[in-house]
């Protein structure tokens, strides 16, 4: 795929092959950051699990101290007082069964998180087709199955994310914007690396975190020494 000439530059700018502290390759990444909208920061860790197994799926949440940067709209299956509890929060979009053609039919997806109450993933199930692949289906782990709407709505909108494995058992999160501070990525990052390392599964032998790699929306990858973000 041929690159353009700021990304050749933004190569150029430092070692490919080398290891770099969370710290310099913030630095270098927020330099080579130069689109005209604001980039998100990515981190992709490719893992040493199976996720073949069960037993060794890494799922799970993590609220940002700084948030991601972006304003996220949420979903909440839910009824009765839960549906008021959920509006209350401030979720955007709430209902029940009367969703489902509207999302099956019609392919209105215009949200990114999507919250359920335990009593209507029934009715959640029945859209499992359309919402896992995407990623959308609510999952106990990752905090979306739950009768504290309150909570949910108000973790996600607080700048919480999802980490999962996907097939090739890598985790891809953003870590936050371009516009933000060093010292707000630097917080952003370790936060999420605490938890991904605690949620290593117990059956995975030998390196779990295998390599790192911090970019920007349209920079190149800078790679991360490992050892220290897994201690």
């Amino acid at each position: 795929m041929k690159r353009g000439k700021k990304y050749q530059d933004a190569v150029k700018s430092f070692d490919k092959k080398a290891l770099y502290e969370i710290k310099d390759a913030i630095d270098i990444v927020k330099k080579n950051a130069t689109a005209k909208f604001d980039e998100t920061i990515e981190l992709h860790l490719r893992t040493g699990c199976d996720g073949r197994h069960a037993d060794q799926q890494v799922r799970g949440a993590v609220v940002l101290p700084h948030g991601t940067g972006k304003s996220v709209k949420v979903l909440v299956f839910a009824k009765g007082a839960k549906a008021d509890e959920a509006q209350a929060a401030g979720a955007d979009f709430v209902g029940g069964e009367e969703l489902i053609p509207k999302i099956q039919n019609d392919g209105w997806l215009d949200f990114d998180v999507v919250v359920a109450t335990p009593d209507m993933m029934g009715v959640v199930g029945r859209l499992g087709r359309v919402l896992g692949p995407k990623g959308l289906m609510p999952n106990p782990k990752a905090g979306t199955v739950t009768m504290d709407v309150t909570k949910a709505v108000n973790d996600i909108k607080a700048g919480k994310i999802e980490y999962r494995l996907d097939k090739a058992n890598i985790i891809h999160v953003p870590v936050g914007k371009a516009s933000f501070t060093e010292d707000q990525l630097s917080d952003n990052f370790r936060a999420l690396m605490g938890a991904v390392n605690k949620a290593r599964p117990a059956s995975v032998k030998g390196q779990y975190i295998k390599s790192a790699v911090i970019t920007s929306t349209m920079g190149p990858g800078v790679k991360l020494n490992v050892t220290k973000i897994t201690e």
